[in-house]
């Protein structure tokens, strides 16, 4: 998931706003090539998901397009995750590729080796604990990633896994049909109701903010630049070629496999720098499986922190709104020869027309560097200016701060939310003590940023 939005009016909000109300490019897209011939693989990188991978076959059976293969990358599991992964797939008819390896090493190198040890034109990384929710989830992104040629990366909407939509799943017939041959296999984490009420908790929070998220903040960014920063990396369809040569080849002679601490942050801001985009399907929907609540902050310093980690890779597209001046003055020029006779006019199949290549980036900048450097901004200064007036104990400030912030932060959800108003608005009031506390645990992961760039020296960032 991308960087943690704050729910506030701050800069990255109003660039939404102002994208929303811009629309978007009014070119019509003319593919390049027919997304229906395009070959999909679907790699399922998994580590101990009993309870999650017979369901995350059973949506996957049931897609109205069928992948070229299924494999499945069990990354040195310690339960029945390739057992009952390999049972599922030879009862229902699926064909199976597992790779079993002794010891965990990895998402990152599981999407490298999968971009070269294979030859499809589509890799989808669907994770083991991920549900897809809609029937033509698959269909779908891949149309739109071949709606233009500098598309990379294509995903839905993603959700929590809640435990209705396990329920639901049992429907299936596929899953019926596994569970008969397997009846010790539970669908449902086998954990006590302490357990369960921190997931519910989770699920209560990572619903508000991925609502306000992708149904908000990305459709801006996606109708004012035709990119977001980065893919939702559970469920998620790459250029394999695009993702091989555009990333792996060009960062592992650098970087080998310490990239970031989250794979699909730094994979999006590469693809970003090099012209390419990172696009969001908004009617197809998949569903994740959510850590306990006393596993978010975990969770979140990866996130976090492999968003710092990739501003600093990427820093030259993190200055962007420094070299808009030369960028409007180039297409500026470009325009007037163009009217005048002298430049060629090529035809290009890409919606937003914009040069392949770093050498543009690192001379021009990209309009999506203006995301980057605002979510930047927001991450440090929102978390440093409450810690402020925490330690110089400006109480009135702070209540006004939190008060005005909370009421902007749940209309905001309430207008996005058509049909379900009341319903997130009252989540959001009620999500709010955990959203506070989780910005200001971002001044640790902040910290902990700080130290391995200028203390410890230390870059070996990899999950």
């Amino acid at each position: 998931m991308a960087t943690t939005p704050y729910f506030i009016l701050s800069p990255n909000t109003v660039l939404s706003i102002i994208g929303l109300i811009h629309g978007p490019d009014k070119t019509v897209p003319v593919p390049a090539e027919d997304w229906r011939t395009a070959t999909v693989d679907v790699v399922i990188p998994a580590y101990n998901e009993e309870s999650n991978i017979p369901l995350c076959l059973a949506a996957l059976a049931r897609q109205t397009r069928k992948p070229t293969r299924i494999i499945l990358i069990d990354d040195g599991s310690h339960d029945r995750t390739v057992e009952y992964a390999r049972t599922f797939c030879t009862l229902n008819g699926m064909d199976l590729i597992a790779i079993q390896r002794a010891h965990s090493i990895g998402k990152t190198p599981t999407l490298k080796r999968q971009s070269r040890e294979f030859d499809s034109d589509v890799e989808f990384i669907l994770d083991g604990d991920t549900v897809l929710e809609s029937d033509d989830y698959i269909d779908r992104v891949v149309e739109e990633l071949y709606k233009g040629a500098g598309i990379a990366s294509a995903c839905g909407t993603v959700l929590p896994l809640r435990d209705r939509d396990r329920r639901a799943m049992l429907e299936t017939e596929a899953l019926k049909t596994f569970l008969e041959a397997h009846p010790e296999a539970s669908i449902y984490p086998r954990v006590g109701w302490l357990h369960r009420l921190q997931r519910g908790i989770t699920n209560l929070y990572r619903d508000v903010l991925y609502f306000f998220l992708q149904k908000f903040v990305y459709r801006g960014q996606m109708a004012f630049f035709g990119s977001i920063l980065n893919p939702v990396g559970c469920a998620v369809a790459y250029r394999r070629e695009v993702l091989k040569t555009i990333v792996f080849d060009r960062y592992e002679p650098l970087l080998g496999d310490d990239l970031t601490n989250s794979e699909d942050i730094f994979i999006g801001f590469a693809m970003n720098d090099h012209g390419y985009r990172n696009i969001q399907v908004t009617d197809v929907y998949a569903r994740s499986q959510e850590p306990e609540v006393s596993r978010v902050p975990a969770q979140v310093y990866l996130w976090s922190s492999s968003f710092l980690q990739s501003c600093y890779y990427f820093d030259e597209l993190m200055r962007s709104p420094f070299k808009g001046l030369r960028r409007w003055r180039h297409k500026k020029a470009e325009t007037a020869e163009l009217a005048h006779g002298h430049a060629e006019h090529r035809a290009h199949p890409e919606q937003y027309r914009q040069p392949f290549g770093i050498d543009h980036t690192l001379k021009y900048g990209r309009p999506i560097g203006w995301v980057l450097f605002m979510s930047a901004f927001e991450k440090v200064a929102f978390p440093t200016a409450l810690l402020i007036m925490l330690l110089l104990q400006m109480w009135e400030p702070l209540a006004i701060t939190l008060i005005a912030e909370t009421l902007v932060a749940t209309t905001v959800l309430a207008i996005v939310a058509k049909g379900k108003r009341l319903e997130y608005f009252l989540k959001g009031l009620v999500v709010t003590p955990l959203r506070y506390t989780v910005l200001l645990y971002d001044l640790v992961t902040i910290g902990r940023f700080a130290a391995d760039l200028w203390i410890f020296r230390n870059r070996r960032w990899r999950k």
